[in-house]
């Protein structure tokens, strides 16, 4: 897949520090690109490309904020496993993609519904008690399958395969598989696994009447979306579009497991 690229918005993981704005420009000045650097609440819809100058925190900005926009996110954080390549590279990199050396990566996303509306997720869906244990009814397309106790539970991408799911213990997956994976955070069961599902699958966790902590977080790729009482549920499923990572190499996932996990 080729991209048209006329306008290119620039995001930034944090406005005050020293970033390369004016070689950002100069790069991509030469081939007719506009940059724009992307400030405040009202960002423009006509981009064709957003590139996250962070680490995997500005990735997730800039797929919530441009959720049909393609990223290419290039690394000025700590492990960026997410993203195309490091600030030394900055000039490399920018010169593949305009010669059209890359591909572009479709990763699934989820829609979560909640309480408090709906939210798009990228990683992972977490319910988790502050205090005490938690009780999570979970269905799979409306059948019932088990009860979770333990600190929470995790429904996660591939792509989310890589952060708390992994800690966890999960298995990786390479982010291209459409699929879902469902487990319990410090699940009070020896025998509890992780659960893979198709994609089209709809998952419906439920906060158990069992539950007594008053204080149960929805979360969604790592930020506080509301508070759930016992008896209230959240649905899970694909969103109708996908994420869109550009990467300049075929073995990325390798590479950065590599690289930036030590794999």
């Amino acid at each position: 897949m080729q991209l048209e690229l006329k306008k290119v918005g620039v995001l930034l993981r944090d406005q005050d520090l020293d970033y390369p704005v004016a070689e950002v420009r100069d790069l991509f000045a030469p081939h007719g690109i506009e940059v724009c650097f992307i400030e405040g609440d009202e960002p423009p819809d006509d981009l064709d490309l957003v590139i996250a100058l962070g680490g995997d925190g500005t990735v997730l900005r800039a797929f919530a904020r441009f959720p049909q926009r393609p990223v290419l996110a290039i690394n000025f954080g700590t492990v960026g496993f997410l993203t195309a390549g490091d600030r030394k590279d900055l000039a490399r990199i920018v010169q593949l993609l305009v010669d059209g050396q890359y591909f572009v990566s479709e990763r699934l996303v989820l829609s979560c519904r909640h309480p408090c509306g709906e939210s798009l997720v990228f990683n992972e869906v977490t319910l988790r008690a502050h205090h005490k244990m938690l009780s999570t009814d979970v269905f799979v397309d409306d059948a019932k399958i088990r009860t979770i106790r333990g600190d929470g539970v995790v429904v996660g991408t591939p792509t989310g395969s890589t952060g708390l799911l992994m800690s966890m213990g999960a298995p990786l997956v390479m982010p291209e598989v459409r699929c879902m994976l469902l487990d319990g955070i410090n699940e009070y069961n020896f025998t509890s696994r992780t659960l893979i599902l198709p994609a089209e699958k709809r998952v419906r966790l439920r906060v158990s009447s069992e539950t007594v902590d008053s204080q149960v977080a929805l979360i969604a790729d790592g930020r506080e979306i509301c508070s759930l009482a016992p008896g209230q549920e959240v649905y899970v499923g694909q969103a109708e579009h996908t994420a869109r990572l550009i990467y300049l190499d075929d073995n990325y996932f390798f590479h950065n497991l590599s690289e930036k996990l030590s794999w």
